[in-house]
């Protein structure tokens, strides 16, 4: 695939403002960039070389075009960390920081993020974890621009004890909310877990 292959496929994700930082990115370091299916435990990951193969970046098809371009920063980040460590110790540490800081500083403008998003893109890269999700308001803004035509509310905006299914199909009933997170219950199951106040959910009824 040529670059200008890689030029139309990327327009379908990225901001149109920031699809030549996005290619040239490709032709830099080098990488097989892959889009996958939707993956609920990440919105993207990067592996190294390996058995003949090289770098590799994925990434998750259904991102809104920001939440696309952040995940991709972030994945390259990993690549250009590795390039100099030559180990995937310590994933988000301060090499990393610093790399993802390196190649996101560019795009942060209005040209590319609206001026609604992007002091929580700068206030998230001032100190990035391992995902975007650990930033309840960054995550909060992102959601804003998904449109998937899907009837999928936030986890808290439903009432307490409602039934409900996230996009696996798992279904759960709302508890009360612990620190950051809410207490939900398996109701197959009984066991407990906590999840993300912004998690998508659909309520099955009003409660169960």
């Amino acid at each position: 695939m040529n670059l200008e292959q890689v030029r139309t496929g990327l327009s379908k994700y990225v901001p149109l403002a920031a699809l030549a930082e996005c290619v040239e990115w490709i032709r830099y370091y080098r990488f097989d960039l892959r889009i996958t299916k939707s993956r609920s435990s990440k919105f993207g990951d990067y592996r190294p070389p390996k058995n003949g193969k090289g770098h590799i970046i994925t990434i998750n098809h259904d991102l809104n075009p920001y939440a696309f371009l952040i995940t991709y920063a972030h994945e390259v980040a990993h690549l250009a960390a590795f390039q100099k460590s030559k180990t995937l110790k310590d994933p988000h540490g301060s090499l990393w920081k610093a790399e993802f800081r390196k190649v996101i500083s560019p795009l942060l403008n209005t040209r590319i993020f609206p001026s609604e998003l992007l002091p929580h893109v700068i206030n998230y890269i001032r100190n990035p974890a391992a995902t975007s999700c650990t930033d309840i308001n960054m995550l909060r803004a992102l959601k804003r621009y998904d449109n998937d035509g899907e009837n999928w509310l936030y986890l808290e905006e439903i009432e307490t004890e409602s039934l409900f299914k996230i996009r696996t199909g798992r279904e759960f009933i709302k508890k009360q909310l612990v620190r950051k997170n809410f207490l939900c219950v398996d109701p197959k199951t009984k066991h407990k877990y906590t999840l993300n106040p912004l998690m998508e959910v659909q309520v099955i009824k009003k409660t169960y």
